[in-house]
């Protein structure tokens, strides 16, 4: 196959927008096309971790053919936190398809993953997804596209072929149609555009043999794979090669296994040709960036920088009293293990053993990078406990200190704007724009990433839950000074028993609960937040002292308001520095690190938190 009958596209689209309809539908129209007739239903998450996914959190490659023209399909991660997957699977593309919400428009989060494409120089299609939906607004956010891009940075290239080459969709019907009204009722006119008018690679088939490796895959029984596009020459099953790494050494390995990508799998093939996208066996140790090349004509490309980890989180073995009943794998080893194996996986994330082997540190991009590898985990059966993830610091060019900044964004109705500002100055943010509208008010931040933690409860507390809340890695910047922590205090249980309703009915006068009548707690557990600073020991056990009079309200029942529950991310974010997350299979426990409360007295004096 030559380079002329291929093409990379990747999709950007929002975390809902719906990629994985999309590219189910063109998996579909292509079946169809082979067979000429309507194929089954086919679908692209069939199995549960796709199902539950929600989100692509890495970038995933899939391959149809479409008239003798081999279309690769990358899918690129919608989220910031998972960057470091998007900066490099660009790479291999030479056209995007811009994926937008005919009523919403691109959303602050498309943002991330476009200017990365502008910056590839990528040639970018507009599909406009969802026109059948009520409120939608097919024109409009065709607009808000073409001046996102503007706003990007676009060429006046990028933008001239946006405004030629635009599709209205709706991936759930099964249609793509050039103008929204046409009646067309298939997805034939997106594969025909991209046939006929997204670039081929250009790329020297050729030359000498030049690949980059841009992701990793892991195999139990070959070791890491290396994925990337080939850029010139033809790399054959069993060449002998010449692997660069990014800090220009050099080895000579030999390729063992050839792949490349069919449909929603791999097929062995015995070679791949400059433009096309292949997964390569046999490379000992290979990482991102590694340049395979012909020993005798050595290609140089540049090196691929995968940006660094902002949040790290220490993992523990579970010191809980609850331990074991709930997950199989409680070990400390065990647990090391897991994430040194992870290790070799995700080359996104930085993992390594505390000096004095009490646990693993594990750094990421943000706080959602972070908690789908403890997801991951807890559904594979481990109990563990974490601590609060702390920001990554690093020094300028001037040596003082820089911290992660993010961009934040918030619409919310207008008359709640005022306490939105007011909560971003708590948290040491400062407003960047604000676009007044009839109903909803659009607000921009700039805002240290340590200031994010736990600020979306607080905005959706201010608004009613009537706020939409996004934030984005931007940049480092110099450090803003201390941030305002959590102001309230905690209920922590007393002993380890389970929670009666009569003391939960006394309690709730005093704050917020986390727990109902009859879940288990532990000495040192938080059980609620108190209304006012200032932890609080309480006993969730306590029953009503029975007398030998009647009494006329002796059975009324004890009115409950529901507990609050927190998903992995709010628990993550509501932890102060002296407390933990215990996360097992079917729990999300809160807990002080020092369980005993006399223990926790002795601690405080000794570190000089109070007066002794």
């Amino acid at each position: 196959m030559r380079q002329e009958n291929i093409r990379n596209i990747a999709i950007i689209a929002h975390v809902d927008h719906g990629k994985t309809t999309l590219v189910d539908q063109l998996l579909k129209a292509t079946d169809a096309f082979r067979a000429n007739q309507q194929v089954e239903e086919r679908v692209l998450d069939s199995n549960d971790q796709e199902r539950e996914r929600g989100i692509t959190i890495l970038a995933k490659n899939i391959s149809i053919e479409y008239k003798d023209v081999k279309i690769n399909v990358i899918d690129t991660p919608g989220h910031a936190d998972f960057g470091g997957e998007v900066e490099r699977v660009l790479r291999m593309a030479d056209g995007a398809l811009l994926l937008c919400d005919a009523a919403e428009g691109p959303m602050p989060q498309t943002r991330f993953v476009l200017s990365h494409a502008i910056a590839a120089g990528l040639a970018v299609m507009i599909v406009v997804n969802k026109i059948d939906k009520p409120g939608a607004d097919p024109e409009k956010a065709y607009n808000d596209c073409l001046d996102l891009m503007a706003d990007l940075g676009a060429t006046d290239e990028q933008l001239e072929f946006a405004m030629e080459h635009v599709i209205y969709a709706s991936a759930v019907n099964g249609f793509a149609r050039l103008d929204p009204e046409d009646g067309n009722m298939d997805m034939f006119p997106m594969l025909d555009m991209i046939v006929d008018d997204m670039p081929a690679p250009d790329v020297d088939p050729d030359g000498p043999l030049a690949m980059q490796c841009v992701t990793i895959d892991h195999s139990d029984y070959v070791g890491r794979i290396g994925i990337g596009r080939v850029y010139s020459g033809t790399i054959h099953d069993g060449d002998k090669i010449l692997v660069v790494k990014n800090d220009g050494s050099r080895a000579m390995s030999q390729v063992k296994q050839l792949f490349t990508f069919d449909y929603l799998g791999r097929k062995e093939c015995t070679e791949a040709v400059a433009g096309d996208i292949a997964a390569v066996v046999g490379i000992d140790s290979t990482d991102i960036g590694d340049v395979y090349t012909d020993p005798e004509n050595p290609v140089e490309l540049e090196p691929i920088e995968i940006d660094p980890p902002t949040l790290s989180i220490i993992f523990e073995a579970s010191t809980s009293p609850l331990v074991g009943r709930e997950g199989d794998i409680v070990g400390g080893r065990q647990l090391k293990e897991r994430l040194l194996q992870e290790r070799e996986n995700n080359v996104t994330m930085r993992i390594e053993e505390l000096p004095d082997k009490t646990g693993i540190e594990v750094s990421g991009r943000g706080i959602l990078h972070l908690s789908v590898l403890m997801e991951t985990m807890r559904r594979e059966g481990f109990e563990f406990q974490v601590g609060r993830p702390r920001v990554l610091f690093k020094k300028g060019d001037d040596g003082k200190m820089m911290e992660p900044v993010e961009q934040a964004v918030v619409e919310c109705p207008g008359e709640y704007s005022g306490k939105v500002i007011e909560v971003f100055g708590n948290a040491g943010g400062t407003m960047v724009s604000m676009d007044a509208g009839t109903t909803q008010t659009h607000l921009e931040f700039k805002i240290p990433t340590r200031g994010i933690m736990g600020l979306k409860n607080r905005i959706l507390n201010v608004t009613h839950g009537d706020a939409v809340f996004y934030h984005t890695f931007l940049e480092y910047g110099p450090y803003a000074g201390e941030i305002g922590v959590r102001q309230n205090g905690a209920m922590i249980s007393m002993s380890t028993e389970k929670a009666v309703a009569y003391a939960l009915g006394t309690l709730q006068d005093r704050g917020q609960l986390f727990v109902g009548p009859g879940d288990e707690c532990y000495e040192g557990m938080l059980v609620g937040e108190r209304s006012k600073p200032g932890d609080m020991v309480v006993n969730i056990a306590r029953t009503k002292s029975l007398g030998n009079q009647r009494s006329s309200t002796a059975d009324i029942a004890v009115q409950l308001t529901p507990p609050r529950t927190f998903t992995l991310e709010e628990a993550l974010e509501y932890i102060m520095e002296d407390e933990l997350v215990e996360i097992t299979p079917q729990s999300i426990r809160m807990r002080k690190r020092i369980l005993n409360e006399t223990d926790r007295r002795k601690w405080a004096v000794r570190n000089g938190k109070v007066n002794k």
